[in-house]
């Protein structure tokens, strides 16, 4: 008998190896649509905020090479409200990229809400049978411990896992705050954007769900939504669904939402502002994650940087650093740590260039200095101009200087910490200031 035992206990573990061998995955990206990313602007005048350029790439392409690694993972679905026509030649390029992925965009008929959009789309995401569907909201950059996450998840029987990041206690109410058992990691009270402070631990907008689990939960929280409508006849008629307050809420109260905690490094892209900070974890992750990109996209700048510096030939590139590799650099330029250069930009004699983000096509003249700022594409900063922001400091808000598309700094002005909306041209220097 003990040896049936033996083996019956051998053959369920053979039977649980196999099952997670076979385990299919799926993704969804939640891209959002026009009427979200207004903190954005004036960088989302131009691009959808997904779109936007961060370390030299969009920043859903950024999710996309996260979720290629995962073993079974072969469909990612985007689901948002922009026209396709704004989204689709995204997807055309992205399929070139990751050919191991099957890549759609899914529009929304109208703002359906982060769980709306999920529900009405439930049929295309269970089509194949996934055991599990990645949820990310597309606005996030970070370690992506996705494997970490999946073994985490297959050792609890909760609907879903959030991914859960430690804060500043001053900046935690912008963000889902939760309340997490310490022993058991189940998320016990979730509030999105509390009045008052309740946690320093906040979503990090990074879930894995059982995919008929989820669509139950969705169900659930549609029927309390239509049943309180119903009862109050003065309730307002909001036709969106939201992931996090509707669902995952009132889940966390039921024990099934279960949190995990990472250390690993984790920025929310919300205002233009925290585009520096991701563009420079993006940079920094490129020697482990994605190593060839810099080596395929700039082959003449880097090359030249790190072969002849020696030499004192070539500009000066404080790595880390992308450098589109169509972009012009004077020798005598500085460039970095912490830039991303589009392509066709042009940088002068004697430039400096530090912790910013030049987008396509723009010329920055001889003796100019960029720092802690995003440049637009097509502006153009005069000589011995300055275009500056300033740095994070004693838990300060990062202030920096945003240029839209087409704006032009004439000589020797002096732009600090300003936003200039686009098709600008600035003949004075001006500090801490909406330009219109």
């Amino acid at each position: 008998m003990l040896r049936d035992r033996k083996s019956t206990r051998h053959e369920v573990g053979l039977l649980l190896l196999t099952r997670c061998a076979t385990m299919t995955t799926k993704a969804v990206l939640l891209i959002g649509g026009p009427s979200k990313g207004t903190r954005f602007r004036p960088l989302s005048l131009d691009v959808p905020k997904p779109l936007f350029c961060v370390g030299g790439r969009p920043i859903i392409w950024h999710s996309l090479v996260a979720l290629s690694h995962v073993q079974g993972l072969t469909e990612v679905l985007l689901i948002g409200f922009y026209d396709e026509a704004v989204i689709n030649p995204f997807i055309k390029d992205a399929s070139r990229d990751f050919p191991n992925l099957s890549i759609r965009y899914l529009r929304e008929y109208q703002s359906l809400g982060t769980a709306g959009g999920l529900y009405h789309y439930r049929d295309v995401i269970l089509k194949g049978n996934p055991s599990q569907i990645f949820v990310v909201h597309s606005d996030i950059v970070c370690g992506w411990p996705l494997e970490e996450m999946q073994k985490f998840h297959s050792g609890h029987r909760g609907v879903g896992t959030m991914m859960a990041v430690k804060v500043p206690k001053e900046e935690a109410n912008k963000f889902g705050c939760v309340v997490i058992d310490p022993q058991t990691s189940q998320a016990r009270h979730y509030v999105e954007k509390p009045e008052e402070f309740l946690s320093d631990t906040v979503n990090a907008g990074l879930y894995l769900f059982d995919s008929n689990l989820l669509f139950t939960s969705i169900r659930d929280a549609m029927d309390t939504k239509l049943k309180r409508s119903s009862d109050d006849p003065e309730a307002t008629n909001d036709e969106q669904l939201r992931l996090e307050q509707d669902v995952l809420s009132p889940l966390a109260h039921t024990g099934k939402l279960y949190a995990y905690q990472t250390t690993s490094p984790w920025v929310q892209i919300k205002s233009a502002a925290s585009a520096i900070p991701a563009n420079a974890l993006i940079l920094a992750s490129y020697k482990t994650t994605n190593p060839s990109l810099l080596r395929r996209r700039s082959p003449t700048i880097l090359a030249k940087s790190r072969a002849d510096y020696s030499k004192k030939k070539g500009p000066e590139i404080v790595e880390p650093c992308f450098i589109h590799e169509d972009a012009q650099i004077d020798d005598t330029a500085k460039i970095g740590p912490n830039v991303s250069i589009g392509s066709g930009v042009k940088v002068g004699f004697g430039s400096r260039i530090k912790e910013s983000i030049i987008l396509d096509n723009t010329v920055i003249d001889k003796n100019a200095c960029v720092l802690y700022s995003i440049v637009g594409e097509e502006c153009k900063i005069g000589p011995w101009a300055r275009v500056e922001g300033a740095p994070l400091a004693g838990g300060q808000q990062q202030s920096i200087a945003i240029l839209g598309k087409d704006v032009s700094v004439l000589k020797e002005v002096h732009i600090r910490s300003c936003i200039v909306l686009p098709s600008k041209v600035l003949s004075k220097s001006a500090k801490n200031e909406v330009l219109l």
